[in-house]
């Protein structure tokens, strides 16, 4: 046996694990998603459903918002880490990474702490004086977009300041030695060069704001039910047929986002992978 084939043999069951883990499931998923006789009756039926297009409508326009939500927030805050003292940058990465750290779960019920009508916020505000009676913070799209925005920015702010640091100085101070002056220096040499962060954040944001489910379930009211939530509420009713076939749907839409981000740049470069 070669050593070739001596280090494939290592592969082996990490390929076991994908297949039992991974392909065995979503092959049975589409199986179910073709129905019997492979009619497509459970992909009939979910396509015309008004609730399910209304659903898969508010998942891609939360996602979208979330995703530039997101991603104004976090690149100036990427940008002022790249740019700080070595002491500041720690501090400002620490404050990233603890709740990056955390579970969803928890952060998702302690924004129902603060945005409660008996929460933190109200009572704040009612205290000082801004209001007269609480208002309903909690169980509202606002809530939804606070969330999700809080348990993604990691993900936007973290590509985003690998590859602001990864930008070379001597580019920066040669334009600065041309004349350039910093809105010039910043348009022209710093954002092109971090665009396969600020892409890998937005394909890292976008496709997991499509499957999230705890925090819309927890923070959202009966209008902001998200895609995930209309699965988990069709297994619970036994219909693993309807369900199955939202989640391919699902699973096409996050392609075809994958597909369109990749008409711009390639995947791999924003994956770190081929230059």
């Amino acid at each position: 046996m070669t050593t070739r084939s001596r280090h494939g043999l290592l592969v082996l069951p990490l390929l076991a694990f994908l297949v039992i883990a991974y392909l065995a499931p979503v092959t049975l998923m589409l199986a179910r998603t073709a129905g019997e006789s492979f009619g497509f009756e459970p992909l009939r039926q979910v396509i015309a459903s008004p609730v399910a297009v209304k659903v898969f409508l508010y998942t891609l326009e939360t996602a979208v918002w979330v995703t530039l939500i997101t991603l104004v927030l976090a690149y100036p805050l990427a940008f002022f880490i790249a740019t700080a003292r070595a002491l500041t940058a720690s501090i400002l990465m620490a404050v990233v990474l603890v709740p990056f750290w955390t579970s969803i779960l928890i952060r998702s019920y302690a924004w129902m702490v603060l945005l409660g009508r008996k929460g933190i916020i109200n009572e704040l505000l009612v205290s000082v004086g801004l209001l007269s009676q609480p208002l309903k913070l909690l169980n509202t799209g606002f809530a939804v977009y606070i969330g999700m925005v809080h348990v993604l920015l990691p993900f936007m702010i973290l590509p985003i300041l690998a590859s602001l640091k990864g930008i070379d100085g001597r580019l920066v101070a040669a334009a600065e030695n041309l004349g350039a002056g910093p809105v010039s220096v910043f348009r022209h040499v710093i954002l092109p060069l971090s665009m396969p962060g600020v892409l890998a954040g937005t394909v890292l944001v976008f496709v997991l704001a499509l499957g999230f489910y705890i925090t819309p379930a927890l923070l959202g009211g009966p209008s902001d039910m998200t895609i995930s939530m209309l699965i988990a509420q069709e297994v619970d009713l036994y219909r693993w047929d309807v369900g199955a076939a939202m989640a391919a749907l699902l699973l096409v839409m996050t392609l075809v986002a994958l597909l369109g981000f990749s008409r711009f740049v390639s995947l791999d470069k924003i994956l770190g992978g081929a230059k």
